[in-house]
């Protein structure tokens, strides 16, 4: 009997605490159930605003990306025309310093040339008629460097005898001649009024070849219409310095007709 009723106690104390917590969960359960719901709606109302935040950023870094790569094709785009702008730069420079090379007057006497006076044609002289002469008297005729003079302003050329005849320039070095250039005033800026003694008809020789001259000859085989001279303004040889192999061949040669002639 007291062995039944130690064992029917011992049940009591085991089962109380369980009863008192069943009671305890039953009554705090529906609270706690209530907060961690209202947590949970919290949590996905953050989770949503941070998805549209994140969702936001990852379009402007989208956008951000493409601006860039759009940027960095006009950049490179950019660079591509500068460098084409460099080499077209530098192709019209080096033209336009083979165009300065090769249109550089090698007929000026600044620069050493010189007039054969012995394989160039007679000066005009006016001796048309008495009042020509007194002129003449008062005023002499330009003599034929002045061809080789960049002045060209009226009146200021070389009168050659008659309408046909020739000039020959000693340039300062041996040249491979690519042109040259005969020059004159315009009929409006005329002191006469017309350009009549303007040369028409003209040969040059040694001038295109393969070789290097030190000597040009002008030949002018007619003028516009006046029997009487020829207005020479200005004459320019154009072309390139030959090698200097080529102009000590030039400085044997010419020494050579020196002998020649001395002979």
């Amino acid at each position: 009997m007291a062995l039944q009723k130690k064992r029917i106690f011992q049940v009591v104390f085991f089962l109380l605490p369980v009863a008192l917590a069943g009671v305890y969960c039953g009554t705090s359960l529906p609270g706690w159930t209530m907060r961690t719901k209202a947590l949970l709606e919290e949590l996905a109302l953050v989770s949503a605003e941070d998805l549209k935040t994140l969702r936001n950023v990852r379009v402007f870094l989208e956008e951000q990306s493409q601006k860039m790569q759009l940027l960095m094709q006009e950049v490179a785009q950019l660079r591509a025309e500068i460098s084409r702008a460099k080499e077209v730069n530098q192709a019209a420079s080096q033209m336009a310093s083979e165009v300065y090379v090769e249109m550089s007057d090698w007929a000026l006497k600044s620069s050493g040339a010189t007039i054969d006076m012995q394989r160039t044609s007679e000066t005009y002289i006016c001796k048309e008629n008495w009042g020509c002469r007194v002129l003449w008297l008062f005023r002499t005729a330009n003599p034929p460097d002045t061809i080789l003079q960049p002045d060209v302003s009226p009146g200021n050329c070389w009168p050659l005898q008659g309408d046909q005849g020739q000039v020959v320039i000693r340039l300062p070095a041996r040249v491979h001649l690519s042109a040259v250039t005969v020059q004159h005033i315009f009929k409006e800026v005329s002191p006469s009024g017309t350009v009549i003694s303007a040369p028409r008809d003209v040969a040059v020789f040694n001038a295109p070849l393969p070789r290097a001259f030190a000597r040009v000859k002008l030949l002018v085989k007619s003028n516009w219409g006046n029997p009487a001279y020829t207005c020479i303004y200005r004459v320019q040889v154009h072309g390139k310095m030959a090698k200097p192999e080529e102009r000590e061949k030039g400085i044997q040669e010419r020494a050579a007709e020196g002998e020649g002639s001395k002979k």
